[in-house]
């Protein structure tokens, strides 16, 4: 067992970057092309319809702090949209308001399980999208009520409207470039 302070020591000067799960370290692997682009693709899209915004997005160098009743942890979203930011010094982010994970069969039952419980315990979170690589992608959204409302978007020509950080992300941004087999 490692402590917060310990794991956040040694991560600024890994060349692995780690998941932190309750004093436990994972190490994380490397993904795939359509895997890195679709993240980026999210990521350039999002930063150019923000850019002078209080809401930001961050990638995936930026960890997120999850603490939840019994344990801390750390994990590497491929992206994450804060507007109340932690310190410029901070290895991390608390309080995002939307999260992006790209899932890989490699990752899948990670981020549809853990992770995703995970995240959606974290209160100022609206929008959980998890974004696979076939032109589908499933969005948890908050409501009212505190629970969460799932919807799905398949179409090139769709768009993801995110009021909450009064922007959208159309899906032919994050598949821009990308080949998706039939496979």
């Amino acid at each position: 067992m490692i402590s917060v302070a310990d794991y956040l020591a040694e991560e600024l000067h890994s060349e692995t970057k780690h998941e932190y799960l309750g004093g436990v370290l994972h190490a994380m692997s490397g993904g795939t092309v359509h895997h890195g682009r679709s993240g980026g693709n999210c990521f350039g899209s999002l930063f150019s319809s923000m850019k002078g915004r209080r809401c930001q997005p961050y990638n995936s160098d930026v960890a997120l702090r999850v603490t939840l009743p019994s344990h801390v942890r750390f994990y590497y979203p491929d992206l994450q949209i804060v507007c109340d930011s932690n310190n410029g010094d901070d290895q991390f982010q608390d309080r995002p308001v939307v999260v992006i994970e790209v899932l890989s069969n490699s990752t899948r039952r990670i981020d549809l399980g853990e992770k995703r419980d995970a995240y959606l315990a974290i209160p100022t979170l609206k929008v959980l999208i998890i974004d696979p690589a076939d032109h589908f992608v499933r969005v948890d959204r908050r409501q009212n009520n505190g629970g969460f409302q799932q919807e799905t978007y398949q179409e090139l020509t769709d768009t993801i409207d995110l009021p909450e950080v009064e922007t959208n992300l159309p899906l032919a941004d994050i598949y821009d470039g990308i080949q998706i087999s039939d496979n």
